[in-house]
C-alpha cells in the first residue's frame, strides 16, 4: 500500500476514534474528512454550543511537521538562521493528536492547543540544530521537524478542555430560553458524571 494511501487512513481512523471518544462523553461528534482547512472535527452539546478541533494522527509516536510552520527561518550559504517563532493565527484552537495503536493495543489521545505545540517543536528543533551547527548536511534545506508521545504526554486525556471550552460559551439563541434552561445542567443527563467516571471509557 502506497504511504500516500496510509497517511489518508491513518487521519481517517484519528477523526474517528476521537469522534467516538467524544460520544462517550455524551457529545456530538462530526468529522470533515479533510474538507475544512482549519479543523477537522465539530464537537456539539445539547445546546448546540460547538468547538472545533484539529486532529493528528500518527501509526508510530511522533507526528511530523515542518519548522518553518513554528519558527522563522532562513537559509544562508546552507546554514539555517532561525530569528523567532511565527505568529499563528489560531493558538487558541483545540487539537487532538491521537497515537493510533495496532490491532488489540490502546489508542492514546492528547489534547492540546495549537499555540502548546511550538514550545516543544521549536525546544526540541533548536537542540538538535544546535548540536550540528544549524547545517543540515544531506539536505540543508530540510525543515523535517517533529513532536514525540514523550513531548505532549502531560496532555494526554485532557478532554476537560473542550468540555470546559463547550461550558463557557454562549447557548445557541434559536433554542429559546425554555429550552435552553432545560438542558443548561450537563448533570440532568448524567453526562458531566460519566465523563467523570472511571468507566467512561469502557464500552
Amino acid at each position: 500500500m502506497s504511504s500516500g494511501r496510509l497517511n489518508k487512513l491513518a487521519g481517517q481512523i484519528g477523526e474517528y476514534l476521537v469522534c467516538a471518544e467524544l460520544g462517550r462523553r455524551g457529545l456530538i461528534a462530526t468529522p470533515f474528512a479533510g474538507n475544512v482547512p482549519t479543523f477537522d472535527v465539530l464537537a456539539t452539546d445539547e445546546l448546540c454550543r460547538t468547538v472545533p478541533i484539529q486532529v493528528k494522527a500518527s501509526r508510530g509516536d511522533s507526528w511530523p511537521s515542518r519548522a518553518d510552520r513554528w519558527m522563522n527561518i532562513q537559509l544562508n550559504d546552507n546554514q539555517q538562521i532561525y530569528s523567532g517563532p511565527t505568529k499563528l493565527a489560531t493558538p487558541e484552537l483545540v487539537w487532538v493528536c491521537v497515537a493510533i495503536a495496532l490491532p488489540g493495543g490502546r489508542d492514546r489521545f492528547f489534547v492540546l492547543t495549537e499555540g502548546d505545540i511550538p514550545n516543544v517543536c521549536i525546544a526540541g528543533y533548536t537542540s538538535w540544530m544546535d548540536s550540528i551547527g544549524w547545517r543540515r548536511r544531506r539536505n540543508p534545506s530540510s525543515l523535517d521537524c517533529r513532536w514525540w508521545i514523550s513531548d505532549i504526554q502531560q496532555f494526554e486525556d485532557r478532554w476537560e478542555l473542550i468540555l470546559g471550552r463547550l461550558r463557557a460559551a454562549e447557548p445557541d439563541s434559536s433554542l429559546g430560553a425554555a429550552t435552553a434552561k432545560q438542558f443548561s445542567n450537563c448533570d440532568t443527563l448524567g453526562l458531566v458524571n460519566q465523563a467523570k467516571s472511571p468507566d467512561s471509557s469502557q464500552t
